[in-house]
């Protein structure tokens, strides 16, 4: 591997590329996911508003997004892709399957994170007469706000490596990096590198959402 100005410049183009995939779908991941990971608590048997219809409708959606490999999604969205973005490669296309990959995951973290709230803080709030969605926007999230930003921090780890396979199918980024340079022209180099900045962004992500969920953690002592 020859490192010049323009194998720096594309390395940089390549986490820029990296890094709008991963904020935009987390983003996204979570505008869809946490009101689905919101009902899900919220219509469990015991949740606040149990309806077991619902949940086991939303249970069996989540369990089949979630059970379909990432870069089989990532070629069956693609009609789809081509209808929002207009191409089917990219770093902006591949924030489509990234998202549908991400809401589910995430759906199960939040019902998860919710579920972990104590229900003696739920019922005092029910004795106290508040209304559903103050308990679930004051009481559910607000008492598993810790738990929620740890959630936060292993969404992105794993939408970053979602992004990084998604170079196998031209999605861009630096996974589209290390399959073009790294595995098609045999620039071991240039894999290596690319491995190392992924797994730097995750180890970095990791600290600074671990850092964020301990000062928000009213349990310290």
């Amino acid at each position: 591997m020859t490192w010049d100005a323009e194998m720096t410049k594309m390395l940089v183009d390549g986490l820029r590329d990296t890094l709008y995939m991963v904020v935009f779908s987390t983003l996204f991941g979570y505008i869809l996911g946490l009101p689905l990971g919101v009902l899900l608590a919220v219509s469990d048997r015991d949740g606040i508003r149990p309806r077991r219809v619902l949940y086991r409708v939303l249970d069996i959606v989540v369990n089949i997004l979630r059970s379909v490999p990432f870069l089989i999604l990532l070629i069956l969205v693609i009609p789809l892709t081509k209808l929002l973005v207009g191409k089917s490669y990219g770093s902006t296309a591949t924030i489509v399957p990234l998202t549908i990959a991400a809401a589910p995951f995430i759906a199960r973290m939040v019902e998860s994170s919710l579920k972990e709230v104590d229900h003696g803080v739920i019922e005092a709030a029910q004795s106290m007469g508040a209304s559903n969605r103050t308990i679930i926007l004051k009481v559910l999230i607000g008492e598993a706000r810790t738990s929620l930003i740890v959630g936060v921090t292993i969404a992105l780890g794993t939408i970053l490596g979602y992004s990084a396979m998604a170079g196998v199918v031209g999605g861009g980024g630096l996974g589209d990096i290390a399959i073009r340079y790294g595995y098609y022209r045999y620039e071991t180099g240039v894999m290596i590198v690319t491995v190392v900045i992924l797994v730097l962004l995750v180890q970095i992500l990791q600290v600074l959402g671990m850092m964020l969920a301990r000062l928000t953690d009213r349990r310290k002592v």
